[in-house]
Order: structure tokens, then sequence, then C-alpha cells
């Protein structure tokens, strides 16, 4: 269920929401809209693939309303006070239920699925932060989402298509946020916000320790920068095409920027992550 892709390079990409995988005993008891799996982060797996050669990425199968890994194992709410799912949903983003009436997970089943799910997901990713940090000193995390750009129930407009969280600025340097903020921000046709509806998830929150050596970002994608918003859900290569090269003529023009030790390998990689650029589509810093 955990899949692990070992890199040599300071960058982690984290992968919670891609998974469509729901085992027969939980799907046999989701309703109709339950079944549509509406909110999967749809092709972020396929927009990051290959941008480097040498980040480490871990990916849970396990679809996010059997059990979302990116939420903290006790329940806690995230957004006290603020529509949101939990760990086992019971319903979507826009509110509605998933479950057929009286077939929700109790108690039991929701500690089973955190054992069977949650925690795998979370030993992998901690050992692979370890042992990045352990090779470079320092491991940049980048929690990748993506989100229907515009859900009600969540937010009142039309959200930005960058959403950058860093748990209010806690979760990394602040030169790894100004890096990646100057480069969205700039970017032509784009629309960004830095902690703005998504400070970023329990994995962010949890993992951000700085001052350890682990700099944790969460980047909630628009998904009508690269797909169809409705089923079936289609890749837009034309879109995704269009997003890249957009953004890689702003990490050129942004490559001067000073940028002080021991820091500075690690956010020109960090850089060339959040924006889709090759590996030697930019030399040095």
């Amino acid at each position: 269920m955990i899949e692990i892709i070992q890199g040599t390079g300071p960058i982690v990409l984290g992968l919670p929401h891609t998974g469509t995988d729901v085992p027969d005993a939980v799907r046999d008891r989701l309703n109709e809209r339950g079944r549509e799996l509406a909110d999967t982060d749809w092709h972020i797996d396929r927009l990051y693939n290959g941008l480097l050669d040498d980040f480490t990425v871990i990916r849970t199968q396990i679809h996010r309303y059997v059990i979302d890994v990116n939420r903290a194992p006790d329940g806690q709410s995230l957004y006290p006070g603020q529509n949101t799912t939990g760990l086992c949903p019971l319903t979507d983003f826009d509110g509605l239920p998933i479950y057929a009436a009286g077939a929700e997970p109790g108690a039991a089943e929701i500690k089973d699925r955190l054992e069977r799910y949650h925690a795998p997901y979370h030993a992998a990713l901690s050992t692979e932060l370890a042992r990045v940090r352990d090779i470079h000193g320092v491991a940049i995390l980048y929690d990748c989402h993506s989100i229907r750009s515009f859900i009600p129930n969540l937010f009142a407009d039309t959200l930005p298509d960058f959403n950058i969280g860093t748990n209010s600025s806690t979760s990394c340097a602040g030169i790894v946020e100004k890096a990646v903020d100057e480069i969205t921000a700039a970017a032509p046709g784009y629309t960004s916000t830095l902690n703005g509806r998504f400070k970023g998830g329990w994995t962010t929150r949890h993992y951000g320790r700085p001052a350890d050596g682990i700099h944790a970002i969460q980047m909630e994608l628009a998904q009508s920068t690269y797909m169809l918003e409705r089923a079936p859900w289609t890749y837009d290569t034309a879109r995704a095409d269009q997003l890249r090269p957009v953004l890689r003529f702003h990490v050129l023009a942004g490559r001067n920027v000073k940028l002080r030790q021991p820091f500075l390998r690690q956010i020109t990689a960090a850089r060339r992550i959040i924006i889709g650029i090759d590996t030697d589509f930019i030399q040095g810093g």
C-alpha cells in the first residue's frame, strides 16, 4: 500500500491523496456519491513525475475516503470552526454524505484503519526524512496536493492557483518559504497565496521542524491549472504543459537571488520541484 522511491537529493515528496484503492468491505458501504471518489488529488503523481531525478517519493495507494493520512491520528480538526473533512471522512468536500445511511465506520474500525494504512505511511515518511537529513544535513518535505478551485462548503471564493502552506511560517525556515512564495507570486497568468485557506495539513505541521533540519511545505494546486475539474477528471496536457514552462522562466529570472548557506543548493532544488523545472535546465544558484 505504501510506495517508496528512494532518491539521493534533499527533497522528499509526500503524495497522501493520489491513491484510489478502496477495500471492497469499505466500497460496498459507500453511497453512489462516495464511489465517485471526487476528492482525489487527481494526477498529482503524474504532474510531479520526472521533475527531478534525485527526489524521494512517499505515496499511499489507499484513498482518503478510507483514511486521510494528512489528518492527525487522534482526529483533531486542523481548522477549528471551519468546514473540513476528518480522519475517516463521513462527507465529501461539498459536505454531502459518502456512506449509505447507517454504514459509517465505528471506533474499532477507525482504529484498524489507522494501524493498517495511516501508521505505515508515516513510518515510511519519517524514515525517509531521517535518511535524507543524514545525507544532506537538511531535508525539505514537499507535501503535494490539489483540489477543485471552487468548493463553497470549504471556501467562499475561487481558490488561487497556488496555495502555499507553512503553518503560519513555522514549518520551514523563512528563506525556504520566501523562495517558493516569490517564484509562485511572480508567475504571469497565475494567482497564489501564502498561508491562506490552506496553511498545511497534519503532515506539514507534524514534520516541519526547521531547528532540527526538516523543513516542510504544503503545496495545494487548484486543479483548474492542469485538469478537468469534473468527472471524468481528465488530465489536460495542454494546461499542464503551459504551467511548467511559465514557471521555468521565473526560476531562471530569480536564480540570482542571494541565498545564504547552508540552504543554497537545497533551495535551488526546492525551486525546481515547485516549478517543474528539469534538473539540467538551471546551473548553479
